[in-house]
């Protein structure tokens, strides 16, 4: 983990290019630009749900996490994933290694065997969640998951912008002990990658997924806010490869899809229009350039 830090400082200075969001804000990278939005959050959902597909991800997860407790323990982790998330795209190098080394710790613990064959891997497959070939599967998830759901609540993204932010957040793997070469950075390498996963018979919706789907998606609410939370679970659903949403057993319709679309053509119209403290995480708001130039255009809403 000590070559890691310098790994980190070797990829910051790529971050100084700058990408231009909605009406002229400017974050020091793609990675930055993406993260910042509080809207990306929508995919989280759908991110765990793919990687909850490889077998050896759901049965980690299932073995070691409180993630199906209750719903405080799904939103203690959901900020948990959130902190750290920030940490390392908009921390101090010092911060981002802090993070990074908190995680790798828990991936040193959470070992062991597939306790049912599911897709082509036979029980008592063995996982690590420090294998390469897992982590490179969470990592793929969450980077096509951030990008799709950018692209559907904020606005496109150019093809060398797509590059740009796989290039990027590949730049952190060694911060995770991922060997050089492991995860895709470019866009079409992004999707190669995840194609191939999704044809194989590898990524496989098992009965431990169904589980913890059930769990995720479960109510977190009162009754009264139902209606609001089948809403948020949207993008997380429709999202999802069609043969993995019929998989995990979800309903979904033209009308699913219609509300989706609807939804998402709204917040890209309102996005522009929100205030900062609104739209962008705090973190992400003190990576904005402080220069009277750059504070005047976030002030008066020209974001």
């Amino acid at each position: 983990m000590e070559r890691a830090a310098g790994s980190l400082s070797v990829a910051l200075p790529q971050l100084k290019r700058g990408a231009r969001g909605e009406r002229g804000a400017r974050f020091p990278s793609v990675v930055q630009r993406v993260n910042a939005e509080r809207v990306v959050l929508l995919g989280w959902g759908r991110a765990v749900l793919l990687q909850l597909a490889h077998p050896l991800v759901a049965e980690g997860v299932a073995e070691h996490s409180t993630f199906r407790a209750d719903a405080r323990a799904r939103l203690a982790r959901l900020q948990r994933t959130v902190d750290a998330m920030l940490a390392l795209t908009f921390g101090t190098p010092a911060e981002a290694l802090a993070v990074a080394r908190r995680i790798d710790a828990i991936h040193g613990r959470v070992r062991g065997r597939l306790a049912r064959a599911t897709g082509d891997l036979p029980a008592g497959t063995p996982y690590c969640a420090r294998d390469p070939a897992l982590l490179l599967w969470v990592h793929a998830t969450f980077a096509d998951t951030a990008l799709r759901t950018y692209e559907l609540f904020v606005g496109p993204l150019t093809p060398e912008e797509r590059d740009r932010y796989c290039a990027e957040s590949a730049a952190g793997g060694p911060l995770l002990r991922i060997p050089p070469g492991v995860l895709p950075t470019s866009y079409a390498e992004l999707q190669a990658y995840l194609q191939t996963m999704l044809a194989s018979d590898r990524i496989a919706v098992g009965e431990r997924a169904r589980e913890l789907a059930a769990a995720l998606l479960a109510p977190l609410g009162p009754p009264p806010l139902r209606p609001l939370e089948a809403l948020l679970q949207l993008p997380i659903v429709g999202l999802l490869p069609a043969r993995l949403r019929a998989s995990y057993g979800f309903r979904w319709t033209a009308h699913h899809e219609r509300v989706l679309a609807s939804w998402a053509a709204l917040s890209r119209r309102v996005l522009p229009l929100l205030p900062p403290a609104l739209r962008y995480w705090p973190a992400a708001r003190r990576a904005l350039p402080r220069a009277p130039s750059a504070a005047c255009s976030v002030q008066d809403g020209s974001v």
